[in-house]
């Protein structure tokens, strides 16, 4: 099931960007709509065990079977890869201020790791592809949850292999909770007013087998069988007056434009955390790796779609063969005949926020990014080189541009950045909260703002990179380091980071694998320096 592009394919996708195709009417990834019958699956929360001030969960990934009815027939057993179960995974969940860590078995035939997609965290426990978990092994990244109330999410970051691994199944949500989120009006009994919402695409074989298409399409696999939490068809009864909806896109190509074609809805947070006020809006863009949390209105007896209309891919060559066309519904809400009531989206700050706060006046250095087909700056991803070097406390302005006519989209580890501007302009509202990951429309400049607190080590690095998995897979990502002031670290090749580290050998320190001679700064549960202050009057 394995897709990678040929060079032959890439030659065909650059005839359609230099033919200008973007009138073409239509779409040759369509996606087909099935009877909206099957109730939602809820992810499961995680269990936890708190151990000498530690909560501590445990993931196991693993092979299993999952019926995709009506998209397969009756009986078909699919095979999928989850954790803790056959599809997907759990729904993690901490508290800031909590030391969390989480217990990870790999009981597949093949290496994994486990991505903390938009997570503050030491780089060694970041799981990327540096903390690879071999076949049997064990690996137990630690550290303590420091940013604000947030929906994250899990996956698995393999070198030249995230597309697969995340395709068949391998990821879930982690939920961040701080004081704002506890005291705000916003629904919160998960499951029942507070929904997660996985939405991913599929396509599937005569056999009705996952398969990860091998036609060269930009930007990946489109998949013509859309499901939300592994349900396809699904419907979610609603109880209360307002549901807020915590939507992810689990996909590894496809950009959806979301919203609801009888209402608005209120913005309420981006992916990495609250609004500093609700922002009413049609619908909102999530490329891969994107989230936001929505609270729609509800009156008793109603029923409406959750819908994704034709995508603003932003001017790529052929939206009509990216996806750009496509419109249909994901998931059905179905309103009680009596509605318990809910108050209007509302929150104040956390007690956290004057430190949590970037200043661009604060920024000492500017790079700059540009991706083109597979490459960021001219260079495809290797192991062994690192790409950037930050200081740890320092403010940035990282400049990206996406120079060619196709999706791309830009994700940073480590960190939430904001959009400055776009194009030298204010981004939309939709933009304007904190961001881990951000689709970049083609030849657009995108000044992003972000500061790298707490964390330094010299030897193992974070990762930068295109979250359109199959573009990722082919080389476009980067790698940099977050180093204390003064330490004589610098870009170029490092012979200790070839290869993949080794899995963690089951220790209860909580530290992260490491290739011979590489330090750990810190014991992970961190910070290792206090919060900058800001003074701006």
């Amino acid at each position: 099931m394995r897709r990678r592009a040929t060079a032959a394919a890439l030659a065909a996708v650059t005839t359609l960007v230099a033919a200008g195709c973007s009138g073409v009417p239509g779409s040759v990834t369509p996606v087909d709509e099935p009877e909206f019958a099957q109730e939602l699956a809820i992810p499961p929360l995680a269990e936890s065990r708190v151990v000498d001030g530690v909560r501590t969960f445990s993931l196991t990934a693993q092979e299993g079977t999952t019926s995709f009815a009506p998209a397969t027939d009756a009986g078909t057993a699919t095979e999928t890869w989850g954790f803790d179960g056959a599809y997907l995974g759990p729904t993690l969940r901490a508290e800031r201020g909590e030391k969390v860590a989480v217990e990870v078995s790999n009981d597949l035939g093949e290496t994994t790791s486990v991505h903390w997609h938009g997570m503050h965290l030491p780089a060694a426990m970041d799981g990327g592809p540096h903390q690879a978990v071999e076949p049997g092994g064990t690996w137990r990244p630690a550290w303590t949850i420091d940013q604000p109330a947030a929906t994250l999410w899990y996956h698995p970051h393999p070198h030249g292999q995230t597309e697969e691994h995340v395709y068949r199944g391998l990821a879930g949500m982690f939920i961040l909770d701080d004081d704002a989120s506890r005291a705000a009006d916003l629904p919160s009994t998960y499951g029942v007013d507070d929904v997660p919402v996985v939405v991913q695409d599929k396509v599937f074989d005569d056999g009705g087998q996952l398969e990860l298409s091998d036609d060269g399409g930009e930007p990946g696999t489109l998949g013509g069988t859309v499901m939300t939490n592994g349900t396809v068809g699904a419907y979610q009864e609603v109880t209360t007056e307002r549901l807020r909806l915590r939507l992810l896109n689990g996909s590894t190509a496809r950009t959806y434009q979301l919203g609801f074609a009888d209402r608005e809805m209120d913005l309420v947070a981006t992916d990495g955390g609250l609004l500093d006020a609700p922002v009413r809006l049609d619908e909102v863009r999530l490329a891969p790796g994107e989230r936001a949390e929505v609270v729609v209105e509800m009156a008793p007896g109603e029923t409406t779609r959750l819908r994704s209309s034709e995508a603003d891919l932003g001017g790529v060559a052929a939206p009509f063969a990216m996806g750009g066309n496509d419109a249909f519904d994901v998931l059905e809400l179905r309103a009680a005949d009596e509605l318990a009531p809910s108050p209007e989206p509302a929150w104040g700050p956390s007690r956290h926020a004057a430190g949590d706060a970037l200043h661009e006046q604060d920024a000492s250095v500017t790079r700059t990014f540009d991706l083109d087909e597979r490459t960021i700056n001219g260079e495809r991803m290797d192991m062994g080189r690192i790409d950037e070097v930050a200081t740890a406390g320092a403010t940035e302005i990282w400049e990206v541009r996406n120079t060619i006519p196709m999706p791309h989209s830009f994700h940073v580890h480590d960190v939430q950045f904001r959009v400055l501007t776009i194009d030298g302009e204010a981004p939309p509202p939709e933009l304007a909260g904190p961001k881990d990951t951000v689709y970049l429309e083609p030849r657009r400049t995108y000044r992003l703002l972000m500061r790298f607190d707490d964390y330094t080590d010299d030897r193992l690095p974070y990762m930068y990179h295109c979250h359109m998995l199959l573009h990722e897979d082919e080389g476009m990502m980067g790698q940099f380091l977050v180093v204390e002031p003064g330490s004589d670290a610098a870009p170029g090749r490092a012979g200790h980071l070839a290869g993949h580290a080794g899995p963690d050998d089951g220790a209860d320190d909580g530290h992260a694998a490491h290739d011979a001679g590489a330090r750990q700064v810190g014991d992970g549960y961190g910070p290792r320096r206090a919060a900058p202050t800001h003074d701006h009057g």
